[in-house]
């Protein structure tokens, strides 16, 4: 099989760049369903690469949900990889639905509080005043006149066209300029979807349980009513999701939210069959899918079904949270919706940020800055994790490495109330996960965040959260 794959070897990352090729021909209807692959050995030979190169190009679709690897049965395109059916527009394929959020802002701080290891918040002493400051005085300079009217309600075309390339390049995902709207970060996307999707008759919204419990008032408010489907070590529980009827969900696939664990590549297909099959509309939450220490992070879901799926983000955990800056890439259907929303309700976004992000994301500077946190986020996980070990090893940490957040699961029969009770007492701010969960029970465990401490304050307050588990 000539697969007619071109790679630029001066750019280096040859196995994205297969990863890359291979996806889009499956995007296309190239690669159709069941479809045979070659051997990685077969394919190495013709691309004039490492075997190694191939494997790991194969298991990024693997996790994914392009493919499946099967043992004496080789690598084939996965049954649920097809391409959506062309629609009156002509560009269903072109389609993308995902919920980037990022969990919503917490309490003010504690009095006494001396390490704040509470989750959802990036570091934010590491905000790039200079960057952003210069950058937006060289747009405050070169913007037309004409940008300082009121703007379009989706967003200035430039930031969208910016998104839509780098979420593409990023993330895997399908996207272009029209089918992405600006919002006020994530939590106005979960203002403002199932809100629509109740006008559609939309009446349940799946959750998965446990989540971000800061989510909820926003969710609430728009009518719709949660149901919590449990999560375990592979993500969802996709046949418990069938069993409520609900058409609508709710979910962090990249890095569930506080679990920690990404949604397997066998739940991914089951998930995306389940939609298909009920007409569902899946939000997907992709709140800190940057930052992947251990590996390229697994592609959106996007990516995988954009016909069924809100893509959802924001720049509040790689930038701040004070910017308000955030993005919903839906179908066009939803994309006119959300449009009309904005319209209706504020008249559009503030446009001088928009700008300037685009700018960043445009000269390359917010991939070196992500670059940058990557590497400062990594060593303070793997900071705080080697304190637990060795302050804590009765304890468990969920999850994989990625993200700013850490699920620790406490000893059995621990009071996980009276853990956060004396861990505050003793100035660490962490939260227990009880008041996460919607329906379904789960051992005692916290949330701890550890991206605004520097690694030494991570192992002193590891010490105190010791005497708070053990006293």
């Amino acid at each position: 099989m000539d697969l007619h794959l071109t790679l630029d070897r001066s750019t280096g990352r040859l196995a994205v760049q297969v990863a890359d090729g291979l996806r889009d021909l499956v995007r296309r209807g190239t690669l159709t369903p069941g479809r045979r692959l070659p051997s990685t050995r077969d394919l190495a030979d013709d691309l004039k690469v490492s075997r190694g190169v191939v494997v790991t190009a194969y298991e990024q679709l693997v996790a994914e949900g392009f493919l499946v690897s099967r043992q004496g049965d080789g690598t084939r395109v996965a049954r649920t990889a097809a391409p959506p059916p062309p629609t009156a527009t002509g560009s269903a394929h072109r389609r993308v639905l995902r919920l980037a959020a990022g969990t919503a802002a917490g309490p003010v701080d504690p009095p006494g509080i001396a390490y704040d290891l509470r989750p959802g918040k990036p570091d934010l002493t590491s905000f790039p005043r200079d960057l952003w400051a210069a950058t937006t005085r060289d747009v405050l300079r070169d913007l037309p006149y004409a940008e300082l009217n009121y703007p379009d309600p989706a967003g200035t075309r430039r930031l969208r066209t910016e998104l839509a390339g780098y979420l593409a390049r990023v993330r895997a995902a399908v996207t272009e300029p029209d089918t992405v709207v600006i919002t006020a970060g994530v939590a106005h996307a979960l203002a403002t979807v199932p809100r629509v999707l109740g006008e559609e008759g939309h009446r349940l919204l799946a959750v998965e349980d446990p989540l971000a419990h800061q989510q909820l008032p926003l969710i609430r408010a728009t009518g719709i009513r949660l149901v919590g489907v449990p999560v375990d070590e592979e993500g969802i529980d996709v046949a418990a999701l069938a069993r409520t009827r609900a058409r609508a969900l709710l979910i962090t696939p990249a890095h569930q939210f506080p679990t920690g664990v990404v949604l397997s590549p066998r739940r991914r297909a089951a998930l995306v069959e389940w939609a298909r099959a009920v007409d569902a509309l899946i939000i997907e939450d992709d709140y800190d899918g940057e930052f992947r220490y251990d590996r390229d992070p697994v592609g959106c879901l996007q990516g995988l079904a954009p016909e069924r799926v809100v893509l959802a983000g924001s720049v509040s955990k790689a930038l701040s949270p004070a910017l308000r800056l955030g993005w919903a890439v839906a179908p066009p259907w939803l994309a006119h919706r959300l449009r009309a929303a904005r319209a209706l309700y504020d008249l559009g976004p503030a446009v001088l940020d928009q700008h300037v992000l685009a700018r960043l994301i445009a000269t390359g500077a917010y991939d070196r800055y992500l670059r940058g946190m990557r590497r400062r986020y990594r060593d303070r996980r793997d900071a705080f994790a080697a304190a637990l070990t060795r302050r804590l090893p009765q304890v468990r940490v969920h999850g994989v490495s990625a993200g700013l957040h850490a699920y620790v699961e406490l000893p059995a029969g621990t009071d996980e109330a009276e853990v956060v009770a004396r861990a505050a007492a003793l100035g660490v701010a962490v939260e227990g996960v009880a008041p996460m969960r919607v329906r379904h029970p789960g051992p005692p465990a916290i949330v701890v965040g550890y991206a605004r401490l520097p690694e030494r304050r991570l192992a002193e307050a590891v010490d105190l959260l010791a005497q708070a588990v053990s006293p």
